[in-house]
């Protein structure tokens, strides 16, 4: 069924979109959509004085616009904000973008014609996603920048994303039989005054730090038999003492991911194996601060998915035309610093635990760095050095966007909220956590063969068996992006932890 725009809209519902789902404007919709138009059109032919529709933008709000003028002024914000720069968002995030300010124009709040939500909706159901570079924004009056080269195809200009790069949309347009709108009042203004740029790439980063949680869980259970660690840590009574629900949900994963393992069974009693070092130990503690993080960033991310955050805003049952701060992207912007910040300890706890398991000192009887003959080989040893560098490069991510203020447009926007920045940086942290949880499973699975003839539980087991269906036992040195890159394809589409609970049943 397509996702509708203008109604309730879930973050599942946008991740769907993004993924290539199909979307619909409904009739509810479109009659709002109408009744904010006759508003501003009213206001216009009145000549009252209205921000955004009979004046100049941003400090320029004082000049006067002859009605004559209308459309000059739409088309002329919609070709001077765009001057993002960077690389293109991808497709899944534009196409994202792109289904969110359609939502907020289906809304009814921002005085567009419907003909506007149309065109957005045919783009993507038709997947003509404009290319939208990641870098300009300052996250105030929105993602300015980014939403006017989100807009610039529907006046025919700018660029669509290909399969290879990018390529000009007016002549792919008219191949795809759409011509140019020539915008009307208030259009250009609405097109780009909102914050859908940094709500687009959080939203995808917070789905993919849900799926990383679980992965790292998995991780976590083959690290702890792959050193002979212990799960007496994540017994129920314990963990119920102190009852934070991510802390929880990360201790009952890990309790049935090694339910019955014969490794842990092997030394339960050994009077030297009382405790585990804290990347062990405390696994649920620290993968459940993220999710409890998730939780709030999610609940942020779903309130701003269904909020108008135009300026000035229709208010069509009283007739009115109101300028406010609804555009500001602080909200969004603490919330995806706080995803970032909480999935650096993702990636974290998990290079420790490789470490760990690496090092013949610390992983009870494994040969140096998971390979026989190791001198003559190195073995894991330069995994370890690149997640170790991934971590590193996490920390300086994490330092928070959003405090970052800089005064724009002659001082009139004297604070800014930098959501765009917070928005990237926790994607890449995200990209980088599930590097380095990936590299771990890929050692871990190595080191659980190496306790043979005793088996894991059937939950690592099954871990393992997936993660040798991409990658062989490490017996000589080889190359190991390939396998490196087997294995995050596995844990980012989320093929491990499916082989996972085929055996097990869904994890939290």
């Amino acid at each position: 069924m397509p996702v509708r725009v203008g109604g309730a809209l879930t973050l599942a519902d946008v991740v769907a979109v993004a993924r290539g789902a199909a979307v619909e404007f409904p009739e509810a919709a479109r009659g709002r959509v109408d009744a904010a138009r006759a508003v501003v059109d009213r206001v216009v032919a009145s000549g009252d004085t209205v921000y955004g529709v009979t004046t100049g933008f941003g400090s320029l709000a004082d000049v006067r616009i002859e009605p004559s003028q209308a459309a000059a002024l739409q088309l002329g914000i919609v070709r001077s904000h765009a001057t993002g720069v960077g690389r293109p968002l991808s497709r899944q995030e534009t196409r994202a973008m792109l289904l969110l300010r359609a939502h907020v124009l289906a809304l009814g709040h921002s005085g567009v014609r419907p003909l506007i939500v149309d065109r957005m909706v045919e783009m993507l159901n038709r997947d003509l996603i404009p290319a939208v570079p990641e870098q300009g924004s300052l996250g105030a009056s929105g993602d300015l920048a980014p939403l006017a080269s989100l807009a610039l195809p529907l006046i025919g200009q700018g660029e669509l994303l290909t399969a290879d790069g990018t390529e000009p949309a007016g002549p792919a347009l008219a191949v795809a039989g759409l011509a140019p709108i020539s915008l009307a009042a208030k259009e250009g203004l609405a097109l780009v005054n909102g914050t859908q740029g940094m709500l687009a790439v959080g939203i995808l980063a917070a789905r993919r730090v849900a799926d990383l949680a679980r992965a790292a869980d998995v991780a976590a259970a083959m690290s702890v038999e792959a050193a002979l660690g212990t799960d007496a840590a994540f017994d129920e009574r314990l963990q119920g003492l102190r009852p934070h629900p991510g802390q929880a949900t990360s201790a009952s994963n890990l309790r049935r991911l090694l339910a019955g393992s014969p490794i842990l069974s092997s030394h339960r009693h050994s009077p030297h194996l009382v405790q585990d070092a804290y990347s062990l130990r405390c696994a649920p503690q620290v993968h459940g601060a993220t999710r409890d993080a998730l939780a709030y960033v999610a609940g942020v991310l779903q309130t701003e998915a269904g909020a108008v955050s135009d300026n000035p805003i229709v208010l069509p049952d009283d007739d009115e035309i109101r300028s406010g701060g609804n555009f500001h992207g602080q909200p969004v912007a603490v919330a995806l610093d706080a995803l970032a910040l909480a999935t650096v300890g993702l990636g974290s706890i998990s290079e420790r635990r490789l470490y760990r398991i690496l090092d013949p000192k610390q992983n009870n009887g494994l040969p140096a760095f998971l390979i026989e003959g190791s001198g003559l080989h190195s073995g894991f040893m330069l995994v370890q050095y690149t997640a170790a560098s991934l971590v590193s490069e996490c920390k300086s991510l994490a330092h928070p966007a959003s405090v970052d203020s800089i005064p724009s447009s002659a001082g009139q926007e004297d604070h800014v909220s930098m959501g765009m920045t917070a928005a990237r940086h926790a994607r890449d942290i995200v990209t980088n956590a599930e590097l380095v949880v990936s590299m771990e499973v890929m050692a871990a699975a190595q080191a659980l063969d190496l306790r043979s003839p005793l088996e894991p539980a059937a939950g690592t087991r099954a871990a393992r068996d997936a993660v040798r269906e991409l990658v062989p036992f490490l017996e000589v040195d080889r190359e190991l992006r390939p396998d490196i890159d087997a294995c995050v394809r596995s844990v980012r589409e989320g093929r491990l932890v499916a082989a996972v609970e085929s055996a097990v049943g869904p994890l939290d």
